[in-house]
């Protein structure tokens, strides 16, 4: 049973709410479910399961692929008030790989089943009209990473990766280890050690279990 706080972010975060019959408002809210989800859960990993279009309400969730090495590479995060389609590839032509959605901290989302959403979308052609715009702005997201990937050196990378990490989290300290990072950028952890202790030679951060502190922006800003 939804709350009458998740009905209002359901309003203020689909532009199509608003000019929704009640009979597809209905379908829609009979179709959304509330989950919490803590730090570290999968919440989604399989294209043949359409896990449905996720509205976050709180928390952060990372969402990347992996190769068939195991490779990780991050496409984008989602942060409060951010919507997922992606989860729902089984309603998106050409979708061809399987994208997986794992909870970076305790999240708590809004998830509207599938069936639901196309369901409404029969009679309502505002609703595939955002699907649309969602996807096309995601997959801006992924050419950027894909763009950096094939033209940018690491070091560049690396420097743009702590910049807006230090952003996510309102601090130049934050708490991050070699291996997240290696698994945003599509690397080994060996090299992102190598990289990160070259940094630190060079005065740009240092280096503590488990986190990393930023002394020198402006030094990492000139790397980017």
């Amino acid at each position: 049973m939804l709350e009458k706080s998740d009905l209002e972010v359901l309003e203020e975060n689909l532009p199509f709410w608003k000019g929704a019959t009640p009979a597809e408002k209905e379908i829609l809210t009979q179709g959304t479910m509330r989950f919490t989800h803590a730090k570290g859960t999968i919440v989604h990993e399989d294209r043949n399961k359409c896990t449905g279009l996720l509205l976050v309400v709180s928390g952060q969730l990372r969402i990347y692929i992996i190769g068939d090495s195991g490779k990780q590479i991050t496409l984008y995060r989602l942060f409060e008030r951010d919507v997922c389609v992606l989860s729902s590839s089984c309603m998106i032509r050409n979708i061809s790989f399987d994208v997986h959605i794992q909870a970076e901290k305790e999240t708590t989302m809004l998830r509207i089943t599938t069936d639901s959403y196309l369901e409404a979308g029969k009679s309502n052609p505002q609703i595939p009209k955002f699907t649309n715009e969602i996807v096309s702005s995601r997959f801006s997201d992924v050419m950027w990473v894909v763009e950096q990937i094939v033209f940018m050196s690491l070091d560049r990378r690396l420097a743009m990766h702590l910049l807006e990490q230090a952003a996510i989290a309102s601090s130049d300290s934050f708490a991050i280890t070699h291996e997240a990072i290696a698994h945003d950028l599509g690397s080994a952890r060996e090299v992102i050690t190598r990289m990160l202790s070259r940094f630190q030679e060079d005065g740009l951060v240092s280096l503590s279990r488990g986190g990393i502190t930023l002394l020198d922006s402006s030094g990492l800003y000139s790397l980017t």
